[in-house]
C-alpha cells in the first residue's frame, strides 16, 4: 500500500487533547480519484510538494484513503442550533479530520475533508459530496481570502469515481479543506451538554492554546476574543456583501475564520432582506440579519461557557451578559471603518450619508458590487458610471455631491472595492460546466475572483452584474 512520503507528517492534538469528542474513523476507498483543482500555493504554505500531491499517492492522501503512519484521521463530535432548533448530537456526518500540519507562519493548521463517506454522525445521509459544491466551496474560499476576509481554506477537489445520488445522479468528491481549527460554537455546546466540567475547561484550554493565546487561564477573556473576532468577521461580510445562507451555531468558527460554504452567495441587488438559500424560508439568515444572528450564536457560546466564568451562576451569567454587550460596539466600529474605507473617506462617514446612500440602492435595486467600483470613478470626477445605475437620478446626484465635498480619494477605493467577486450566475455556469466535464470556466473564474481588485480587459464579463431573468429567481442548495 502507497504511503505519503516520510515528509508528511500529520499531529492528532484534538484526538489526543479531546478524545471524548473524536471517533476515530477511516474514509471510504474512492474507486477513481482524479485530481480536479490542487491549491499549489497553500500547499507550499503547508510544506507539501504539489507535484507528490498530483500524484497517485498525494491524490490518495487528498481523498484520506492513504495517510502518514502514525495519523489518526477522526470524525469530530459538536452539537448546535440549526435554524434556531437545538440539535445535541451533529458532528462530522461526512468528514473526517485527518491532522493537522505546521503552516509557514509557524502555527498549526487542520487538514480536513468533506464527502470522504459516512461516520457515526452521518444521521442517515450517505457521506458523500458532490463536485459542484466541493469546487464552489473551493472558489469562494478563495474569493474570500483575496479579498482578505478570514476562511478556512481549500487545498484540493479530487473527483471520486463513485456516482452521488441527490435530485440526480452527480459525479461524487472529496474537498480537502484547511483551518485554523475545525472548533465551533458547537464543540462547546457539545462538552456542555455533556456535564462534564473537565471536558469543557481542556476544550477551552485547547480553543485559547489554538487561538487566543493571550486569554490563557482567563476563560471569560477567551469569550471576549471570540465576540472581538465574529464582530469583525461579520462586518467584512457585510461590507462584501456576502451571505452565508447557513449560520447555524456548528458554523460559526472560534477562530473567527468563515466555514461552510453551502448555500452561500454574493449579494446582487442591495436589499437587507435578501435571502438565496432554499432552506431558508423565514428568512432567519438574511444578509441584513447576519450580525443579530451572530450576537445571538454567540449567547449561546457564553451559555456554553458559564460553568467557567464563575463559581456562582448568578455572576457568571453578569459577566457574560457585559461581554456579550460589546459585540454590537465592536461590530459597529468595524463596519463603519470599512464602509469609510470602500466611500475613500479617512474617517468615518457621516451616518446620515451612509443612511442614505443605503437607502438609495436598495429603492432603485442598484447592484452592491458594482456600485462601489463605480464611486470611484466619480470620485475621479466622472460620475456618469454610477448615475446610470439609479432611476432616481435626483437623489442620487444630491447625494453625490455631499459625498464629494469630503474629498473622498479614488486610489483608497480602488483598493477598497473589488471588481471581481463570484458573481452567482458566473459560479453556476462554471460548476455546471465542471459537472459535465469541463473545467476550463472554473479556471477562468478562480483567476477573476482570486485578483478582486485589478481590472483586467480580458475578464470584462466577470465583473458584470446577473442578467434580470437570473438575479430574479436564484435559489442556492445546501449541497449535501
Amino acid at each position: 500500500m502507497s504511503t505519503a512520503p516520510a515528509t508528511v507528517t500529520l499531529g492528532d492534538h484534538f484526538a489526543r487533547t479531546l478524545p471524548e469528542m473524536a471517533v476515530a474513523w477511516q474514509a471510504d476507498p474512492a474507486p477513481e480519484p482524479r485530481l480536479l483543482a490542487l491549491n499549489e500555493r497553500l500547499a507550499g504554505e503547508l510544506g507539501l510538494d504539489p507535484d507528490w500531491l498530483r500524484g497517485p499517492d498525494g491524490v490518495r492522501l487528498l481523498v484520506g484513503e492513504h495517510v502518514p503512519e502514525g495519523a489518526t484521521p477522526v470524525a469530530q463530535a459538536y452539537a448546535g442550533h440549526q435554524f434556531g432548533h437545538y440539535a445535541p448530537r451533529l458532528g462530522d456526518g461526512r468528514a473526517l479530520l485527518l491532522g493537522d500540519l505546521v503552516h509557514a507562519d509557524g502555527d498549526p493548521r487542520d487538514l480536513h475533508l468533506k464527502g470522504s463517506g459516512r461516520t457515526p454522525f452521518a444521521r442517515g445521509g450517505d457521506g458523500l459530496a458532490a463536485v459542484g459544491p466541493m469546487l464552489r466551496e473551493y472558489l469562494v474560499s478563495e474569493a474570500m481570502h483575496a479579498l482578505g476576509i478570514p476562511t478556512t481554506r481549500s487545498l484540493a477537489v479530487v473527483a471520486t469515481g463513485r456516482p452521488v445520488r441527490r435530485e440526480t445522479v452527480l459525479p461524487g468528491a472529496v474537498l480537502a479543506r484547511v483551518a485554523r481549527s475545525h472548533l465551533r460554537v458547537g464543540s462547546f455546546q457539545y462538552a456542555r451538554a455533556t456535564g462534564d466540567v473537565d471536558l469543557l475547561r481542556r476544550l477551552a484550554d485547547h480553543a485559547i492554546a489554538r487561538h487566543h493565546p493571550q486569554a490563557e487561564g482567563d476563560y471569560l477573556a477567551l469569550f471576549e476574543a471570540v465576540v472581538a473576532a465574529q464582530a469583525s468577521l461579520v462586518a467584512r461580510w457585510m461590507l462584501a456583501g456576502f451571505i452565508h445562507g447557513v449560520m447555524n451555531t456548528d458554523n460559526m468558527t472560534i477562530s473567527g475564520e468563515t466555514i461552510d460554504y453551502g448555500p452561500c452567495a454574493f449579494l446582487e441587488a442591495f436589499d437587507p432582506a435578501t435571502v438565496y438559500s432554499s432552506i431558508d424560508h423565514a428568512g432567519r439568515y438574511a444578509y441584513g440579519n447576519q450580525p443579530r444572528v451572530a450576537e445571538w450564536n454567540l449567547a449561546r457560546l457564553a451559555e456554553a461557557l458559564l460553568p467557567l466564568f464563575a463559581d456562582d451562576e448568578e455572576r457568571a451569567i453578569a459577566l457574560a451578559v457585559e461581554a456579550l454587550g460589546t459585540f454590537r460596539a465592536r461590530y459597529d466600529d468595524a463596519w463603519s471603518a470599512g464602509m469609510a474605507a470602500k466611500l475613500g473617506l479617512d474617517r468615518p462617514a457621516p451616518e446620515p450619508l451612509v443612511d442614505d446612500l443605503l437607502t438609495l440602492m436598495r429603492d432603485n435595486r442598484v447592484d452592491h458590487t458594482s456600485l462601489h467600483r463605480r464611486l470611484g470613478a466619480a470620485a475621479r470626477g466622472d460620475t456618469g458610471p454610477a448615475r446610470e445605475l439609479f432611476l432616481d437620478l435626483a437623489g442620487i446626484d444630491a447625494w453625490l455631491a455631499r459625498w464629494l465635498a469630503l474629498t473622498p480619494d479614488p486610489d483608497a477605493m480602488r483598493r477598497a472595492n473589488p471588481v471581481h467577486i463570484p458573481r452567482n450566475h458566473l459560479v453556476e455556469e462554471a460548476l455546471t460546466a465542471a459537472t459535465e466535464g469541463d473545467l476550463v470556466p472554473f479556471e477562468r473564474l478562480l483567476d477573476a475572483v482570486r485578483s478582486p481588485y485589478d481590472e483586467r480587459p480580458d475578464l470584462a464579463r466577470y465583473a458584470e452584474p446577473a442578467p434580470d431573468h437570473f438575479a430574479a429567481s436564484y435559489q442556492t442548495f445546501c449541497g449535501t
